[in-house]
Formats: C-alpha cells, structure tokens, sequence
C-alpha cells in the first residue's frame, strides 16, 4: 500500500463527509413530531396499532401550527436556496425550522463553497404557509441570502436524470445546447457571440478554455468559436453549476457539428410536393443560390438592410448555436424556402424567406407552423416576427396560426408576437420594441 498527503479536494471531501454523518441522526430527534404525519401521508395509512408511540405510549403533539382538522391540505412546492456554515448541525436546525411549518424535503442537493454550503431545496408546504414565513423560518434554523420561488411538477425529477437528460438531448442536436443550458440553470439569459463580425473581423473576448466565473455571470468558450454568456441576476452561480456547464459545453465540442436526419415529404395545396428538413452550415451553397434567384424586394423585406450584405447572413443564420433552421427542397433538389427559429437571449424570433417564385403557394406557412411547433416544445412561451408594415404575406401567415397575436409598429417596422401559452397576469409595462437593425444577425 501507498500513502500520499490530502489534497485541499479530498479535505473537502472529508469535511462534507464528516458533516454528513454527522447530521444523519442530528435532525430525528428534532423533527420526530413530523414522522408520524409523514408516514401517514406517504404510505395511505398509521402504523399498525400495536407497535408503541414514539414516546412510550403517550399520543404525540402535532407540530407547530397544524391545522384542527384531519381532512388533506392543499400544498404547494417551492424551490429554495440557502447558504449555511458548514459546520455540523446546521442542517439539522434548518430541517427542524422547516419541520415546524408542516413542510416535506423532497430532495436536496449541497454545492460546497470556499467558506460555507448553498443548499438547495424542493419543498413541499402547505399552501397557507406564505414565501415570507418559509423564508423567515430558514434565516431561524442558520440560513442566509434565501432565494425561494415556485415550482413544478417538472422539478421532481431528480438531478442526476435531470442532468442525463440533458446530455442526451445535446448529443442528438447541437442546437439544442443553449437550451440545456438553460434547463439546467434555471430562468437565465444566454447569448452566444460569434469568434468574428458579418464583415470578417476577429471580435475579442473570447474567454480562456477553462472559462470564466463571475458571480452572476458565466463565461464559456464556444466549441464552434465565440463565447457564451450565461448571466442570472438574481441568483449568483456555484462553482457546482459552473462545472456542470462547462462539462455540457465540453460534451458538445466533443462530439462536433450535428443535426437530425429526419426529412418529410409534404403535399402543397396545387399538389406539388416539397421536402422539409433541418438544415445546416452543409446548405449554405444551396441557400446563396437561393438569395442569387430572389429579388431585391424579397431580400429586402428579410433582412431588412443594404441588400448586398444578405449573404454575410447565412454563415450566421445556419450555425445550430443560434437557433434551427427548416429549409424547403423540391422534388427536384432546388432550395426554394429557409424558415429560421432563433434564440434571442430569453426570447425567439422566427423569419422566413421564400424564393419569389415559390411564394403565395404555402411554402411560407407550412414552415411557420413548424418553427412554432418546435419553439413549443423547448418550452418557449411566445414567439415574435420582425418584418415590415408592407410584408402582408408574413402577417397573413401569422394570422393563420390562430393564436393570439400583439402589435407594435414604429416607423414602419412591424414585430408580431405570438403566445404559445397562456398570457401572464398584465404587467405594468409593455415588453420594448426589439430593434429594427436586427436582420437578423445579432
């Protein structure tokens, strides 16, 4: 055998390892009011009536603030974070705050930090108990800078599946790396900057391989060249999530460029057939013959600027890293149509050009409604167009997805947006216009 000094990992290993064990046995005899109303409620009955009470025969007292009546209550789960000592028992007084507020753990998960622990919660609470009493009984049991919001059924799903899950679907597509990213994180913005500018120039900031960390703010190296920026403001990152995102990011350059194979065939209404597939940076030869057979209007009406730099766009508008893109083949192998999804920070814009002699014939809204369906399952809850007043071929094809559809126009500039889930309680302010220089290209 060999031995060999601790390394600072393995010491803090060893001190989480100890913690650990050490608070196992700590929280029983603390919360052991809770144990009979779980095992009651887990389990669809008491325990048998002959075994003895866990206090030598006496009943024993409902927690804190029980409610007098024995029908169910309504609860409600909450996700939580809390940052503890790492010290042994603080967990066992934050479970036996939270014990006194009737509330289950369903799962738990530490993120060790240099001077203390980020534990990470899934609740389940009585719907009367309010965000600020939860948060009121955690800063009780030793807990400090609490973030507390709702979650869903979504969230029961535990992390290492959660995780594998994710690695599965960035194995299968590589546009679906920013949105992993995003699930894995939970409600955060991120971009991703292209290595170089439309016109060539090499752009700076790229970060180091290892990336960066700041607070708030993570920085990775793109495996296609650039950087991706993940920013969350109002919850700072652990080192825990950094490396699960650098480690999703490291999986991707890995495997390389990939899109799914699958095509399908659809009849248009005068019965000529066209077939729908995902394109890639492969059909930017296709796509450049494409804009040469447009006229100045189509282009124009797409993106929106000087016509001559359309082409600068496609490198851009094909790359998986910033969205997916349909592209419209005929029977005879001729690119006729290109619909774009694309992930705009937190939200997702569609755009659609179709060669002039293909249009007015349902190309445009047969890969509409495609771009909507796949938006739908990433979750996303709404979808905007940017066109113009004029484009009555892009707004008739938005009307035609029968969904609710809001407004803006400003100087001739037109975003159309579309919700694809019910539409949230008003807020005080309508959403700003995004920016009509957008071609898109940002």
């Amino acid at each position: 055998m060999t031995s060999r000094a601790n390394s600072p990992h393995e010491s803090r290993l060893r001190r989480n390892w100890r913690r650990t064990r050490a608070e196992l046995a700590a929280p029983f005899g603390a919360v052991a009011a809770a144990l009979p109303v779980r095992w009651s409620r887990r389990n669809g009955h008491r325990p048998p009536d002959g075994s003895p009470s866990p206090a030598g025969g006496a009943p024993t007292a409902a927690p804190a603030g029980a409610p007098a009546t024995g029908h169910p209550e309504t609860t409600a789960l909450w996700r939580m974070r809390t940052t503890v000592r790492d010290q042994p028992g603080t967990l066992a007084a934050l479970c036996a705050a939270l014990a006194g507020y009737r509330v289950d753990i369903l799962a738990l998960q530490t993120h060790p930090l240099a001077d203390g622990t980020v534990d990470e919660f899934l609740l389940r609470a009585p719907e009367s108990v309010a965000a600020a009493e939860l948060t009121r009984a955690v800063g009780a049991g030793g807990g400090s800078d609490t973030w507390l919001e709702r979650a869903d059924a979504h969230d029961l799903v535990d992390a290492p599946t959660r995780v594998l899950n994710l690695a599965t679907r960035t194995a299968l597509d590589g546009a679906e790396l920013p949105l992993a990213l995003r699930q894995l994180l939970g409600r955060c913005t991120i971009h991703s900057l292209p290595a170089k500018s439309l016109t060539g120039r090499r752009l700076d900031g790229t970060p180091p391989v290892e990336g960066v960390l700041e607070e708030t703010v993570m920085r990775l190296r793109d495996p296609s060249g650039g950087a991706i920026t993940i920013e969350r403001p109002h919850l700072p990152f652990t080192p825990t999530e950094f490396a699960r995102a650098r480690a999703l990011v490291e999986l991707d350059a890995r495997l390389g460029p990939r899109i799914p194979h699958r095509s399908d065939v659809l009849t248009l209404p005068e019965g000529n057939e066209i077939t729908v597939r995902r394109a890639g940076t492969g059909d930017l030869p296709a796509a450049r013959a494409m804009h040469g057979r447009c006229s100045p209007a189509t282009l124009g009406l797409r993106y929106h600027g000087p016509i001559g730099d359309a082409d600068r766009y496609l490198g851009h508008l094909l790359s998986p890293r910033f969205g997916r893109t349909l592209a419209a083949y005929t029977a005879s192998g001729r690119l006729v149509a290109l619909g774009h999804l694309l992930w705009d920070g937190d939200e997702t814009e569609v755009a659609l050009i179709v060669e002039d002699d293909w249009q007015r014939r349902g190309v445009g809204g047969r890969l509409l409604r495609r771009l909507v369906a796949m938006a739908a399952e990433t979750g996303c809850e709404s979808v905007y167009a940017v066109t113009q007043s004029a484009n009555t071929g892009m707004v008739a094809a938005m009307r035609a997805l029968e969904l609710p559809l809001d407004y803006q126009i400003e100087q001739g500039t037109l975003v159309i947006t579309a919700r694809l889930s019910p539409a949230p309680a008003p807020a005080a302010a309508a959403a700003p216009l995004p920016s009509p220089a957008r071609p898109h290209g940002h």
